[in-house]
């Protein structure tokens, strides 16, 4: 037959499999998928490497999990907290300021304390003539200054100024040279003897009996024929004590000029001079006397560079 008889063939169309790759829909931002893909993305290279590298070989070294730290106690974070010290200068600085201050109050107290020890062991009887002691010497500076008004006031009001002065110039003198030991002196007060039968007397504590009658009101003091002044020194010699360079021996005889009820007293208090004398196995006598001569002299010294302003 024609191919005329014959009947077109029609072009086939193909047919789509369905395993045919479709164009992807977009996938919601709550897929689980979108989710993994961003991490993924916002990890590091390193990082993703090494979890392709675990999914791959999971009986891999690498892929076993590191051991856990040890879990420290409170005590010893602390001590890891404070060890080694972070210190700036600042703070060093301030630390040394507050040690410098704790010792000084630390001091202060323990000072306090060694003061107050003697008198906490007193008795009450010591305690009274302390403070009968205390009263005199308040008394005897009031009475210094109401001397000195007095004298103030008689030479504003005298008519005869110059010649009130001159009599109070030369009372001053011989007060004066009381005090420089240059004129003899006499008036009530003690005489105090110490005896050292054991050579155990030394020069400071001849020096502490003067001082301490000093403080109670001497006005004019003698040992063993020297006289003691502002500027007297002891010190200590074979088979006994220099005064002022004067060797001086046992029995120390103190003649002194003063108020008896303030001298003896001061003497007599716990921890004085009695009591520190006697734990040395010395013996030590007060006598009371309404009538002490001091008459020994000191020559008077001329300055070599003083002058009196008044010339």
């Amino acid at each position: 037959m024609s191919s005329q008889d014959e009947t077109p063939e029609t072009p086939k169309t193909p047919e789509i499999s369905e395993t045919s790759q479709s164009p992807e829909t977009p996938r919601s931002p709550d897929a689980p998928g979108t989710s993994e893909n961003r991490l993924r993305k916002e990890l590091p290279e390193e990082v993703r490497a090494e979890e392709a590298r675990a999914r791959e070989n999971p009986e891999s070294p690498d892929a076993e999990a590191e051991p856990s730290k040890p879990v420290l106690t409170g005590r010893q974070r602390l001590v890891k907290g404070l060890w080694p010290p972070r210190v700036s200068r600042a703070q060093f600085i301030v630390a040394l300021l507050l040690f410098g201050l704790g010792f000084g109050l630390a001091v202060q107290v323990a000072s306090n304390s060694d003061s107050d020890g003697a008198l906490r062991g007193a008795r009450q009887e010591d305690l009274v003539r302390i403070l009968d002691e205390l009263d005199d010497r308040t008394q005897r500076l009031e009475e210094e200054k109401q001397g000195l008004e007095d004298q103030r006031t008689e030479l504003e009001n005298s008519s005869d100024q110059a010649e009130e002065a001159r009599k109070q110039t030369v009372e001053k003198e011989k007060q004066l040279g009381i005090l420089a030991g240059t004129v003899a002196a006499q008036g009530p007060g003690i005489t105090l003897t110490i005896g050292d039968e054991k050579g155990t007397v030394e020069a400071d504590m001849l020096l502490d009996a003067i001082q301490e009658l000093r403080a109670a009101g001497a006005e004019a003091i003698q040992v063993n024929g020297v006289r003691v002044v502002a500027g007297t020194y002891l010190t200590d010699v074979s088979g006994g004590v220099a005064v002022d360079g004067n060797k001086i021996s046992a029995p120390y005889r103190f003649k002194v000029i003063g108020k008896p009820q303030d001298l003896e007293p001061a003497l007599n208090i716990p921890g004085g001079v009695v009591q520190t004398l006697e734990k040395e196995q010395a013996t030590v006598t007060v006598e009371r006397s309404d009538k002490i001569i001091v008459d020994a002299l000191r020559p008077a010294k001329r300055p070599d560079y003083a002058r009196s302003s008044s010339q």
